[in-house]
């Protein structure tokens, strides 16, 4: 009777060994498990962060910190940029920066850097920049303005066009909301659009990007004076999306990096004033 019971006892405390035991490896594998995973996933995470930053710092030569048509241009809308969203610009269709400047019958010419050259456009000069991704810009505030004199304008790009295929013109005042966009294709409007307080030119269809950004483009005569407190304020919120219609029909200046044109040369001079006729 005696060894009965404590053969049951015996047999009672091994299962209950045997219960505990499997209890803690239903809570330790899982445990370990999770471990590995927090591991693999910070590695993997590091690995991404690392491939990142050297593809920030690998690439030779002149580039674009965010590609066109990207719409968030660094957080906080924070630009590090050697161009910080001149008024007028020009954008070719170009890697001949000597067609360029011939087309523009620029005289004085004088090879400078992007800084030199930037500094210059405030002394009346033009600048033509080197090169940025098949496109080359011209920049300066002796660029016909839409708002003096829209005709000028209007064949001073279809010139250029002619000669050098596809321009792209932007212009910006920021302190009233005039604004004006153009792209001309072998000296064809493919758009056009200018706003001084009325519409002065409004050409052709509006782009995908146009539509896409939701730029308001009003029609010839369109609104009244009641309305226009309105229309100036949408006039500025237009100016607002200039640069980024410039990313996604071509380059945005003021999204080109300082450290990616330390070694470009483009040409600084003046613009004849032939070509403004």
């Amino acid at each position: 009777m005696i060894a009965s019971l404590l053969s049951t006892g015996v047999a009672a405390d091994a299962g209950g060994t045997a219960a505990a035991e499997q209890s803690h490896a239903a809570i330790i594998f899982p445990l370990l498990a999770l471990l590995v995973l927090v591991i693999f996933v910070g590695v993997l995470f590091a690995f991404f962060i690392h491939r990142y930053l050297r593809s920030r710092h690998a690439t030779p030569g002149t580039r674009i910190a965010k590609r066109p048509g990207e719409f968030l241009r660094g957080a906080l809308g924070f630009q590090s940029s050697i161009f910080h969203c001149p008024n007028r610009w020009l954008a070719v269709k170009s890697t001949n920066l000597q067609a360029v400047q011939s087309a523009l019958g620029l005289h004085n010419p004088t090879p400078c850097s992007w800084t030199d050259g930037m500094g210059r456009v405030s002394d009346q000069k033009l600048f033509i920049s080197p090169p940025v991704n098949g496109w080359i810009l011209v920049v300066g505030s002796l660029l016909p303005e839409p708002g003096e004199d829209v005709d000028v304008c209007f064949r001073f790009l279809q010139h250029l066009s002619r000669e050098l295929g596809e321009v792209q013109f932007f212009s910006v005042n920021r302190a009233v909301g005039h604004h004006a966009w153009a792209w001309f294709e072998t000296g064809r409007t493919t758009r056009g659009y200018a706003w001084a307080g009325e519409t002065l030119w409004n050409q052709g269809r509006k782009t995908w990007a146009e539509r896409r950004l939701g730029v308001t483009c009003y029609d010839y005569c369109e609104g009244n004076a009641r309305d226009l407190f309105a229309q100036r304020e949408r006039g500025r919120a237009n100016t607002e999306k200039i640069p980024l219609l410039a990313s996604m029909w071509s380059v945005d200046p003021s999204s080109i990096e300082d450290n990616a044109v330390t070694d470009a040369l483009g040409v600084s001079g003046d613009l004849s004033s032939a070509r403004m006729r």
